[in-house]
């Protein structure tokens, strides 16, 4: 197991070292409200379905702060045709030579549809700069850029949403410590992440940095306390619901009619022709 390793704190140096809600949240009352939340979430989607609205949602944060979860609960209730989460992979040598923002906008969602990210442009702020995997011109270049690219989406009419989920050290040090114990989880651990685990100041202050740069009227950032999982699921939510205001245009429920009758001349072939997926349930 990985031994249990607390960065020494810099006063000033990051919004995530400031106290945090950590009350337990009753179990029984959250199952409840996300899904209650997830109904609402599915009237917001009809609504921009039929308003022709375009969305685009930033979920950014450190390693297991809990963003995956929270996109989870917020998408498996949605249209998938209308919903889209896009999560992606290190750039190829192709789009390391191309604009950097190009092979996110190949992702901008169309009329009636809104995108979440898991992770961003905002690569190019975090990780990028602090593993050194971006020159200081190419850094700088975005800081000044970003600002520009975000206005020049809202001025196109998409609402764009950023949301960075907070979590302490000591609380991310135990969600590690969990997924290498639980063998479903053990792959989210990479060794980008160990390394970045080493380096949390430097992360600290890159965000900081990031924060005084990107915190835009028109695009502000929204910190969410997630050292509390189920809090934080419930807060974004909820807040994310008030972003793009909405009607309840769910349609009336269809009328089945009856079943038309099976047509006589129809033999169900037999079982034993087929490849049936075995019963191994007790």
């Amino acid at each position: 197991m990985l031994p249990v390793m607390t960065a020494k704190k810099q006063p000033g140096t990051s919004l995530e070292e400031a106290p945090q809600a950590t009350g337990k949240v009753d179990t029984a009352w959250y199952e409840r409200e996300v899904a209650r939340l997830q109904v609402e979430l599915v009237k917001q989607q009809e609504y921009i379905r039929a308003r022709g609205l375009r969305v685009v949602v930033v979920f950014e944060g450190r390693d297991a702060a809990g963003k995956g979860g929270a996109i989870q609960r917020i998408t498996e209730t949605l249209n998938p045709r209308a919903a889209r989460v896009v999560a992606l992979a290190a750039p190829t040598e192709r789009e390391r030579g191309q604009w950097y923002f190009q092979r996110y906008v190949a992702h901008l969602p169309t009329r009636g549809e809104m995108v979440l990210f898991d992770r961003s442009w905002y690569n190019r702020a975090g990780v990028e700069r602090v593993m050194g995997f971006c020159t200081d011109e190419e850094y700088e270049e975005f800081l000044h850029s970003c600002p520009e690219f975000e206005r020049m989406l809202v001025r196109s009419g998409i609402t764009l949403v950023k949301y960075w989920f907070s979590v302490s050290d000591t609380e991310q040090e135990k969600r590690f410590q969990k997924r290498l114990q639980d063998p479903t989880k053990r792959w989210k651990l990479s060794p980008m992440d160990l390394e970045a685990r080493n380096r949390w100041v430097d992360f600290s202050r890159a965000k900081d940095a990031m924060f005084a740069a990107t915190d835009i009227p028109e695009a502000p950032w929204w910190v969410v306390e997630a050292d509390v999982k189920k809090r934080a699921r419930v807060n974004v939510m909820t807040h994310l619901l008030a972003q793009v205001p909405y009607e309840d245009l769910t349609p009336e429920p269809p009328v089945l009619p009856p079943r038309p009758p099976v047509t006589d001349d129809y033999v169900r072939p037999p079982k034993e022709s087929q490849h049936l997926v075995p019963d191994v349930v007790p």
